[in-house]
């Protein structure tokens, strides 16, 4: 008779992704995620065969915590420019150090490694093109199109701020996306 687990799996994933996210995704051992959660190393082997199988996991998790973030932000922002812009910024994680930026790109690194993960980012961009699409024209022929532009400038409005980090995230961010939809829309 298998005992019963004192640790569920998804704290063992939150823990994997607390060390990912301090310390970058080579730091994620099973020595460092069985002490973040009290466990011995061994007992996370049996659970996940190898460190790539455990960052999967992991990496899956917090695809599925992207998906709810973008889903509840698609539920509740106004249908228009605003709210696609709305929708970004809700998405920019506002508490990011310096140093934590610098760990997120790792870890998206670490994504466009593994064909899997790579999959949830395609499926992920296609749902977020598609709210922002339906926010910025009424075109079905252009929505995709323009929520991925939409998407594209929000990737690099973010980057650029990462480099200057001149003024609140949320701020830069957000005018950088009214004035991307002023000029691609044509709206002040």
């Amino acid at each position: 008779m298998a005992r019963p687990r004192t640790v569920t799996d998804a704290a063992i994933l939150e823990a994997a992704l607390g060390v990912m996210r301090r310390d970058g995704p080579a730091a994620v051992t099973f020595a460092a995620v069985a002490q973040a959660v009290g466990l011995a190393p061994a007992t996370l082997v049996q659970r996940y065969p190898n460190k790539e199988a455990l960052l999967r996991a992991a990496l899956l998790r917090a695809w599925d915590h992207l998906d709810a973030l973008t889903a509840a932000a698609d539920a509740s922002e106004a249908i228009d420019p605003e709210g696609a812009i709305a929708m970004l910024v809700r998405m920019f994680p506002a508490s990011l150090g310096d140093q934590d930026y610098a760990e997120g790109l790792l870890i998206l690194r670490e994504d466009m490694r593994d064909p899997v993960l790579r999959a949830r980012g395609v499926a992920w961009g296609e749902v977020l093109a598609g709210a922002l699409g339906r926010r910025l024209t009424k075109d079905p022929h252009a929505q995709m199109r323009l929520g991925r532009l939409m998407a594209s400038q929000w990737q690099g409005a973010q980057i650029w701020w990462a480099f200057s980090r001149a003024d609140d995230p949320a701020v830069t961010i957000a005018r950088e996306l009214r004035e991307w939809c002023a000029i691609v829309l044509g709206r002040p």
